[in-house]
């Protein structure tokens, strides 16, 4: 890895992002570890935020409302759009407003990272089935290496995230997964480990065998 190259974006780690979502504590703290690494070898941060319109417009197709019309998530009229403290941006960081998944659906994110020189991303945060995923192959869709860290992610529910890890992992041939303190030993310039694929769909599961798969996965990202 350049770390000229390179930018860490950390995907809707916002206020109203812990709703019901698994492990979020935990996400929140690799979160910040791995800013603090990344602003010491001098890689930008770049933030997202989902915000709504508070009076629906441009909301996605049947996305949930209150009674009043109010967009269920993300309204602009509330302060849980904003990113969470423990990892608030500072001035010299980017943030990202969207009001779709994926963080390069009519952003300026692709802008971004083309005007600092990126070609490889650092990417985690929520949900994993969401706009997380929708992200990661939008990044590859434009031809960036991808390092997924596994422990800022998360979703819902175990079963969501699992799966949605091996989607990426069996289609997104760019990427690699690690966990977060292989992550930052890879920032610093010390030998870490991941998970690669070396054919398509080389995680391929069933119901039964998602759990085992997963593990696969996870043993080679998280080996010391």
């Amino acid at each position: 890895m350049k770390t000229s190259e390179t930018a860490l974006v950390v995907i809707d780690v916002q206020k109203e992002s812990g709703f019901s979502l698994r492990g979020m504590d935990g996400v929140v703290r690799n979160t910040q570890c791995m800013i603090e690494a990344c602003r010491a070898a001098g890689i930008p941060v770049i933030y997202t935020r989902q915000i709504n319109r508070r009076d629906g417009i441009g909301l996605s197709l049947d996305e949930p409302r209150q009674a009043s019309g109010e967009p269920h998530f993300y309204a602009d009229n509330r302060d849980s759009i904003e990113i969470v403290d423990e990892i608030r941006p500072q001035k010299t960081d980017i943030v990202i407003d969207k009001y779709r998944w994926s963080a390069f659906f009519e952003t300026s994110l692709d802008l971004m990272l083309k005007s600092l020189g990126v070609k490889n991303l650092i990417i985690g945060g929520v949900v994993t089935d969401g706009c997380l995923m929708t992200s990661v192959f939008d990044a590859y869709f434009r031809d960036y290496r991808i390092q997924l860290v596994h422990d800022m992610c998360t979703a819902s529910n175990e079963g969501a995230h699992m799966a949605a890890m091996l989607h990426m992992a069996n289609w997104v041939y760019s990427l690699e997964v690690l966990n977060t303190d292989n992550t930052i030993n890879c920032v610093e310039g010390h030998a870490y480990a991941a998970w690669q694929a070396d054919d398509a769909d080389a995680l391929q599961f069933t119901p039964e065998t998602l759990r085992e798969t997963f593990a696969t996965l996870t043993a080679a990202a998280d080996k010391q």
